[in-house]
């Protein structure tokens, strides 16, 4: 075992059940993960058989080579669940961002269709805790699975789900071009599925031309976005105000969770008044509170600049104050600065985070300098998350939105970016307390 959080300790149970007296070799290589009977170096496991990779290990690290040339299968708990669940059915759900709002509409709607849903994978139950279970009360898994997951993926479901594709994770799979190739491993494996595809995104629409049974949401001939709310075929289909979920991002998820939820045998018409009734998962575009008209919005999920503009076009027209920064993952963020400089906007001020938050500042600023959309708001670097929502509350004018939605992965104050979002809660609390 090659990595020991949940997914990692959960394998190590299931090999000691199922295969009792194997001898298990493991590595971690965490400052907290290593202790008695684990090592942190992973050329311990060049004498296994069979080793079992972490989603959090990239599969291009030189160390899995070695592996490989060594002649040890290098395997993951996605691929063991596979493995046990052949033919089960399944709705796969991956891109860049809006998998879990996704998956989770999936399973929502799934089940007030009277469905009996398992969610796993990145949200939900992790697959590896699910790879003993015979799935015989399960009538639809549905899985979100990121590109760490999709890139050795050696099975593919009935049904997959490509919701985008833009920069990310490029320090994992190396470059780009990479990282979207992974993910277009989920719909290698078997020319009898539908791929699930949004024709509303230009890399999607070009690599997804090829995947098979190729089923397009967003191209106004099925189920899309309109300012009334999601439509099908250009008629009303769904009303905005029955959606519990803000902005057109949102509705893309929706239109994508209805397509996915048409290939697998769902009568969708009867399940759209659940769509009330679903809200906003932990630390995505989530109400924190509100106080003196001002609204504080965590979205500490956005990890990539097309995040925070979807986040801040959701709240408009209702003035802004972003809070953007943390660990620098060599992203663009040229769509962040034109959408911030361009006139009407709303944008009442940027606040910079520790780690790149000054560089996006910067970005901005030279793209004000290009533009003619009228003067910048004001922005101001920070010195921590205490100091940026202090900064925050000065900027935002009545009525307006303080808005955590960073457009970067977290750097070395916070672990994830739950911890990020659970912080900015607390300090929020405060403010709505004081």
């Amino acid at each position: 075992m090659w990595g020991l959080g949940r997914e990692g300790r959960a394998i190590a149970r299931v090999v000691a059940e199922r295969l009792p007296g194997t001898p298990l070799t493991l590595v971690d290589e965490g400052v907290a993960g290593a202790g008695e009977g684990v090592s942190s170096d992973p050329a311990a496991l060049l004498g296994c058989d069979v080793v079992v990779r972490s989603p959090g290990i990239s599969r291009y690290r030189p160390e899995v080579d070695a592996l490989r040339d060594a002649g040890v299968v290098v395997t993951t708990g996605t691929n063991l669940w596979f493995a046990e669940h052949a033919g089960a059915p399944a709705i796969g759900v991956t891109g860049s961002k809006g998998k879990s709002t996704t998956s989770a509409l999936i399973a929502h709607l799934a089940a007030a269709a009277g469905r009996r849903v398992q969610l796993a994978g990145n949200i939900g139950v992790p697959l590896a805790d699910l790879i003993a279970t015979d799935g015989g009360g399960v009538d639809l898994w549905v899985l979100e699975l990121s590109s760490f997951q999709t890139s050795d993926l050696d099975a593919s479901p009935p049904v997959g789900v490509l919701l985008n594709l833009f920069r990310e994770h490029t320090d994992w799979h190396g470059t780009q071009e990479r990282y979207h190739d992974d993910k277009l491993n989920l719909f290698a494996h078997r020319r009898d599925m539908t791929s699930v595809l949004n024709a509303a995104d230009p890399v999607v629409r070009e690599r997804g031309a090829g995947l098979p049974g190729p089923r397009w949401f967003c191209d106004g001939a099925d189920f899309d976005v309109a300012p009334s709310g999601v439509t099908r075929g250009g008629a009303p289909f769904v009303a905005r105000e029955r959606i519990g979920l803000a902005g057109d991002h949102n509705l893309v998820n929706v239109c994508a969770a209805l397509t996915a939820l048409e290939a697998v045998g769902v009568a969708v018409e009867g399940v759209t008044d659940a769509l009330a009734d679903f809200r906003p998962l932990a630390h995505r575009m989530e109400p924190v509170g509100e106080r003196d008209g001002v609204l504080f919005v965590d979205d500490s999920i956005a990890t990539i600049p097309e995040a925070t503009v979807a986040a801040a076009r959701a709240l408009a027209p209702r003035p802004a104050v972003l809070l953007v920064g943390g660990h620098d993952r060599a992203q663009d963020y040229a769509p962040l600065a034109a959408y911030v400089a361009g006139a009407g906007s709303g944008v009442a001020g940027v606040v910079g985070l520790p780690g790149n938050g000054a560089r996006i500042l910067d970005r901005i600023a030279e793209e004000g300098s290009t533009t003619t959309g009228g003067p910048l708001p004001p922005a101001v670097l920070a010195g921590d998350l205490a100091d940026a929502v202090a900064h925050a509350r000065r900027l935002v004018p009545a009525g307006g939105v303080v808005l955590l939605s960073p457009g970067a992965p977290t750097g070395d104050d916070f672990r994830d970016f739950q911890v990020r979002g659970d912080a900015f809660a607390s300090l929020v609390r405060s403010v709505l307390e004081g």
